[in-house]
C-alpha cells in the first residue's frame, strides 16, 4: 500500500519556517519522497509497517498546521493519472513483489 502525508503548515515567522523544514526532513529520513509540494508519499509493504510510519509521522507533527495521511492499495495507486503539461503519462512503477515457493 502507498501512505501519502498531506500538509500545510505555517510558514509565517522564522520558526514556523524552521518547524515546516525540520517536519519535512524527517519525513525524508523515514523513507518518505516529495510528490507534489506539501505531499509526501511512501510505499508500505504491509498495514503494519503503515501503523508504524504513522506513529513516527504523529511523533514529529509541528504543534500548529494541519495533517492528513491517505493510505491507498497498489490497485488504487495505479489508477492515478499524472498530466504534466500537454503530455500524459504514467504513475511511478510499482515496486516489484517478491514470491516465495
Amino acid at each position: 500500500m502507498w501512505m501519502f502525508v498531506m500538509f500545510d503548515l505555517p510558514t509565517n515567522t522564522t520558526k514556523d519556517r524552521k518547524e515546516y523544514a525540520k517536519f519535512r526532513k524527517e519525513l525524508e529520513k523515514d523513507g518518505f519522497v516529495m510528490y507534489q509540494y506539501s505531499i509526501y508519499t511512501r510505499f508500505c509493504a504491509s498495514l503494519e509497517s503503515a501503523n508504524v510510519h504513522i506513529k513516527r509521522v504523529k511523533g514529529i507533527i509541528p504543534i500548529k498546521g494541519k495533517i492528513s495521511i491517505l493510505l491507498i492499495t497498489d490497485k488504487q495507486y495505479s489508477n492515478i493519472i499524472n498530466i504534466w503539461g500537454a503530455i500524459e503519462k504514467k504513475s511511478h512503477p510499482q515496486p516489484m513483489q517478491l514470491e516465495f515457493f
